[in-house]
């Protein structure tokens, strides 16, 4: 037994004990990851193979131990719901592993990402504030916002917008619990506003930050710190005759305070200071402010009013709790009854103050008064009648020898606030009234009510105001008339908060006494260029009438927005033989901003290293001139975006990079033999199978278009005819050729009759597509005893003239020496004529020329037609058959 082996063996099952008991894996899994991305491997911990009993979530590799996400994402927030912010979301995992199949437990890290933005359970929150609360004082928010994420992901910071100073918000951290109070920073009025509504805004801490709005409305509530008053010109005078009847009201004082409820109470009191006589005569109503006679001025004969009349002064205190009194006084002028035998009686029926008729406007025609003629009317000529002098709305109607006054319609108080009524005696229908016929002016005052609503002064406000505004900036004022009088005409302003524009509302501010609009923070046009409030206007009557105005807000752009490509960088292929002017591929990019701010240029920032501009009406890079891949196979370039933003333009930049894609625009280069005329001598000693030379050549082209083969096309064994030569057939020939390598070797035994130069032409071709392009050139192999150097002057001559044309001997290059050696034949004729002397030694020239001719001619051949014979050789010399 090898103990050695039993020892590891008992060592590594402990170990795998102690692992299977503490479940000390642990694999970290950020939450909501998408299917098939490895999150950790239990393979160094375990030995294979490796099953999980559960792959709802995650799955494992048999052979490998590495652990993946499956399509099921894990939520942290599901999966451990009652977690507190300072656990670990961890989720057991059981595994089989092992040859003995071991269930082992490893432990999953869920871990948390900011998934979830905050959420308020209630959108409004209100909250109720003393008007006299100190600056700095706290209030204690109940309604925070939550966030299902842990960590910095559900840590929440909160501010608030459109406060307008008033108030902040601020957190404090009491046993790691963070407690959120709203603090106020500047002095409360109710009087001047009772209600401040702003938004509360939480953000998380994440690295990308959530957030979530609520609106706080705080309700500013009374308390006594204003005390009665009277207003300017409060003092009142009023008349009254001596035949007044008692309990009379004469007058009514009124005094107003500013607060509300039990705080604006105000008593009504008669000043210490005013006389007996005035205490005997009036009352006043300590409520209401009433004044009224106490009784019948006629009955108190000691008292009794004077011929010239009398006044009495009443000075009227309005008191408030814990306020000094406020006063006003109240003249009342007593005057002695008209003499009425022959004048006209009144008995006032509607309600009536100081011999005033007071009537509600709107009223249907309506019965004010009875009247009745002169006791004595003997000497007034036939009969007589009561009738109204001028065109009036009121009307008489006559009933058992008395007159009923009454309106004939409805009256205005907008139209005409006070009708002074004439009622006259007449006598006959064809006789006028004679002079000093009674008659009695009875005056009618017509009391306001609230049948007018406001109206604006437009039907429809247009404001533009830029973007990044400052907060609190002024929109404009509007203004809503009202013809009703007192607080029937006075207007009040607000924002209406319909559902749908609740969170554009909460970005303006109006003040409900001036109409001024305002906007609380700065506006983003990129994220709504257009918002539409619409303005309430209410009066103050009983019950409130109203009117709305719209208003449109345009948000006007600023160039708060650099040019974004879609890509920092861009990646183009192109081919090497693009042509000029021609796409190279789309650059997109935009710009958010609106106008000259959001129109974008492009350019070409190192324009220099390569051909390459930007057609800005495409949006497109083009390639301005040719390219070869050769020298360069691809462009680096920086694109500048630049927008048409004042008073700075702003920015942007990426990278391109433009491959260039190889085609076959390169022939082959033969770099050895050297040269057609080359020339190699075989030892006829050489074993067969020999290497005795090798074809190399080169493609500058990459990929198929640069491999290489190589192909006999003919040969031209020692002592043939130009009539029997082989072409291709390789058993006229004891050399071969590899069409991969280029390798010529020996491949049979050199015999007596292989002795001599064999010319072999060889064919070099690419694996270009569609067509590859071709090179040829001449092996030239000497079999000899002895290896002396081998000498080539001429190529072989015997190939049909198509197959061993070469690019310099072409049909127009041929001629080249023969029209030469006419130019000198015709010289020399015309020296012939010109001379008989000269004609020998013309012709002696013409001679020596021609024989120069050829000589240069063969020689060009030799160094000019290598690697360049056109290859137009049918197919079946690559078959091995004759011409």
């Amino acid at each position: 037994m090898n103990w050695a082996v039993l020892l590891q063996n008992v060592l590594v099952t402990v170990h795998l004990r102690q692992i299977l008991c503490s479940g000390s894996v642990r694999i970290s899994v950020p939450e909501e990851q998408e299917a098939g991305i490895r999150v950790g491997s239990i393979g160094s911990t375990f030995p294979p193979l490796y099953q999980l009993l559960t792959q709802f979530y995650l799955r494992v590799d048999q052979g490998t131990g590495d652990v993946y996400t499956t399509d099921n994402r894990m939520d942290r927030e599901a999966l451990c719901p009652d977690q507190l912010q300072a656990e670990e979301c961890i989720v057991p995992h059981d595994a089989i592993v092992g040859p003995e199949a071991e269930l082992v437990k490893f432990m999953v890290v869920v871990e948390d990402i900011n998934d979830h933005a905050p959420h308020f359970d209630n959108t409004e929150i209100h909250l109720s504030v003393s008007e006299d609360v100190a600056v700095g004082t706290s209030f204690l928010l109940d309604d925070q916002a939550e966030d299902r994420d842990m960590g910095r992901n559900g840590q929440l910071q909160y501010h608030l917008g459109g406060a307008g100073g008033f108030f902040s918000v601020t957190v404090e951290e009491e046993d790691e619990v963070a407690i959120f109070f709203l603090v106020v920073r500047q002095g409360l009025d109710r009087e001047k506003q009772d209600l401040h509504e702003m938004t509360l805004v939480a953000t998380d801490c994440g690295s990308t930050p959530l957030s979530a709005t609520a609106t706080l409305f705080i309700k500013v509530t009374d308390v006594n710190d204003n005390c009665p008053e009277f207003t300017l010109g409060s003092t009142q005078k009023v008349v009254i005759t001596e035949d007044t009847p008692r309990d009379t009201v004469v007058a009514r004082v009124r005094a107003t305070d500013l607060d509300l409820g039990p705080n604006a109470a105000i008593t009504y009191s008669l000043s210490p200071k005013v006389s007996e006589r005035a205490r005997e005569l009036f009352s006043l109503d300590s409520h209401t402010g009433l004044i009224s006679l106490r009784g019948d001025l006629r009955d108190r004969h000691s008292d009794s009013v004077s011929d010239r009349g009398e006044e009495v002064v009443l000075k009227v205190l309005a008191s408030g709790p814990h306020c000094p009194p406020a006063d006003t006084q109240v003249t009342v002028s007593l005057l002695p009854a008209p003499y009425q035998e022959n004048g006209i009686k009144i008995r006032f029926i509607a309600e009536h103050k100081n011999q005033t008729i007071v009537l509600q406007e709107n009223q249907p025609p309506t019965v004010l008064a009875l009247l009745e003629l002169p006791g004595d009317t003997s000497s007034v000529r036939g009969s007589s009648y009561l009738s109204i002098e001028g065109e009036v709305p009121f009307s008489l109607s006559r009933q058992n020898g008395k007159y009923l006054l009454s309106t004939s319609k409805p009256l205005d108080y907008e139209v005409k606030s006070e009708y002074h009524v004439s009622v006259v005696m007449r006598g006959d229908v064809e006789e006028p009234a004679a002079q000093g016929f009674p008659r009695r002016e009875i005056q009618v005052r017509v009391v306001d009510v609230n049948d007018n609503a406001p109206q604006f002064l437009q039907s429809h406000y247009l404001i533009d105001i830029e973007e990044n505004n400052p907060p609190g900036a002024s929109l404009l004022k509007v203004r809503a008339q009202d013809a009703d009088s007192g607080e029937n005409g006075q207007v009040t302003y607000k924002l209406d908060r319909p559902s749908h524009t609740a969170a554009a509302i909460a970005l303006y501010r109006i003040d409900q006494n001036t109409g001024q609009l305002t906007v609380s923070v700065p506006l983003d046009r990129e994220q709504q260029d257009v918002h539409r409030l619409t303005i309430v206007a209410r009066d103050n009557g009983f019950p409130p009438l109203e009117s709305s105005v719209m208003v449109t807000i345009t948000v006007l752009d600023q160039n708060d927005n650099a040019p974004v490509f879609i890509t920092p960088h861009f990646i183009f292929f192109i081919p090497e033989n693009i042509p000029p002017l021609a796409q190279v591929g789309k650059v997109g990019v935009s710009d958010i901003d609106a106008g000259l701010n959001g129109e974008v240029e492009v350019r070409v920032v190192n324009s220099s290293v390569g051909p390459f501009v930007i057609d800005n009406a495409q949006g497109t890079l083009r390639c301005m001139a040719d390219v070869d891949r050769e020298k360069q196979d691809r462009y680096e370039l920086d694109l500048l975006a630049t927008d048409n933003g004042r008073p700075s333009p702003l920015t942007s930049v990426a990278r391109v990079t433009v491959f260039i894609e190889d085609v076959n625009d390169n022939q082959p280069q033969v770099i050895l033999p050297s040269s057609n005329l080359s020339c190699l001598t075989i030892s006829t000693g050489t074993t067969t199978g020999t290497m005795v030379t090798k074809i190399y050549a080169i493609d500058k082209d990459s990929g198929l278009n640069s491999e290489i083969t190589y192909t006999i096309a003919a040969r031209e064994p020692p002592g043939t005819s130009p009539s029997s030569h082989h072409h291709g057939d390789s058993s006229s020939s004891p050399f071969q050729l590899d069409a991969r390598s280029g390798n010529v070797t020996l491949a049979q035994r050199l015999m007596g009759k292989d002795l001599g130069m064999h010319h072999l032409f060889i064919v070099v071709t690419d694996g270009g597509k569609p067509a590859p392009l071709h090179t040829t050139v001449w092996v030239n192999l000497l079999v000899n005893d002895t290896l002396e150097p081998c000498h080539l002057d001429t190529m072989p001559r015997s190939l049909p003239y198509r197959l061993a044309q070469t690019p310099s001997e072409t049909p127009s290059e041929m001629p080249v020496c023969d029209r030469h050696a006419q130019l000198i034949l015709l010289l020399g004729l015309g020296m012939m004529v010109a001379s008989l002397c000269l004609f020998l030694a013309t012709v002696v020239l013409y001679m020596k020329q021609r024989k120069r001719s050829r000589g240069e001619q063969l020689q060009r051949r030799g160094i000019n037609e290598e690697n360049q014979i056109p290859l137009r050789i049918p197919e079946r010399y690559f078959l091995g058959e004759e011409l």
